[in-house]
């Protein structure tokens, strides 16, 4: 497979640029969401995160129903929803009416992680073990959207019971067992040990059992991908991300994005130089024929079936012109 045969979609996690409040990064991955429709994107998946100063995105099935009702094709979906967090029940009520108010658009994306600090676990109400029975929490979600749920003798989840949603996995520390024991597709991350993301892979395909839901092994690799006129273009692109990356790690908070100069301009120190230059290592950046060269090797390198882009930068019309060049690359 090249990338010419790959299913092209993206994951928006509504982060927040400097300047800008929550509620404007909301309306722009609802606008945004409009232009990947236009540009031919499969879907676009809205995520999860908690009490994190950069990112608005905290209530992904909500913000789906926003952008599902501004667009008439593209699927939509969770990247995801952090299952731990939540009773299952509820998931599948929350996911039903999403597809019952749009029927055959709506992915529900499932993920394993809690709060990152343990404030936000209390006030989530869940502890750093809850990940351990994100299996049982699938199984059960599963159950409740197929009408099979016997746990809970004379309990629907309404209007759930009985819809076709597909259901992904996203593989965070065992997640591609995980997937491969319930027959769900696998979302993955390029990572920057491609090793390490070929062996979970394999592990995958090998345990898969097919189910209702798949027949076989499916996989959707996400990575960080930024086209330009020039690679010194594209790059810039990738910055302001890589570095709220880095100020996260050593400062215990995901800030605002900055623009990409300032970020060029700071003296760093020999840990951030570190982090910064892990962040941006299994980021793909160019031209439109460097990026189809590091495309068609990642695919071959993990027989991906679809690619998940994202990419935040501080400039709304430079990322909006690099997924333009994506598409445009992929289609030729």
């Amino acid at each position: 497979m090249t990338s010419a045969d790959l299913k092209l979609s993206v994951l928006d996690r509504s982060l927040i640029r400097r300047g800008q409040d929550p509620a404007d990064a909301l309306r722009g991955t609802v606008r945004f969401a409009r232009e990947l429709e236009r540009l031919g994107y499969e879907r676009i998946w809205v995520s999860e995160h908690h009490s994190v100063p950069g990112v608005a995105g905290s209530a992904p099935t909500v913000l789906a129903a926003a952008v599902a009702s501004a667009t008439s094709r593209i699927r939509v979906g969770t990247g995801g929803v952090m299952l731990p967090n939540h009773r299952p029940l509820v998931v599948a009520e929350q996911f039903g009416v999403l597809e019952s108010l749009f029927p055959g658009r709506i992915d529900m994306g499932l993920g394993r992680s809690v709060g990152f600090t343990d404030g936000v676990r209390k006030a989530l109400g869940v502890g750093k073990d809850e990940a351990d029975d994100f299996s049982e929490r699938l199984g059960e979600l599963l159950g409740w959207v197929d009408g099979c749920q016997s746990a809970f003798p004379g309990v629907h989840a309404i209007p759930a019971e009985g819809l076709r949603i597909p259901a992904y996995v996203l593989a965070i520390s065992g997640g591609a067992d995980i997937a491969a024991e319930h027959g769900l597709p696998l979302v993955i991350g390029a990572g920057r040990d491609i090793s390490r993301t070929q062996a979970a892979i394999e592990r995958y395909r090998a345990a898969f059992r097919p189910s209702a839901r798949a027949a076989e092994p499916y996989v959707t690799i996400a990575a960080s991908v930024a086209v330009a006129a020039t690679a010194d273009e594209a790059a810039l692109l990738q910055i302001p991300e890589a570095w709220a990356t880095v100020w996260s790690r050593t400062r215990g908070v995901f800030p605002e994005l900055e623009p990409p100069r300032e970020t060029l301009a700071r003296e760093l120190t020999d840990r951030e130089r570190k982090l910064f230059d892990e962040a941006r290592q299994p980021q793909i950046h160019g031209t439109e024929a460097e990026v189809r060269k590091a495309v068609d090797a990642l695919v071959d390198a993990t027989g991906a079936d679809e690619l998940l882009v994202s990419l935040h930068t501080y400039e709304p019309e430079q990322r909006l012109d690099s997924y333009r060049r994506l598409a445009e690359l992929v289609k030729g």
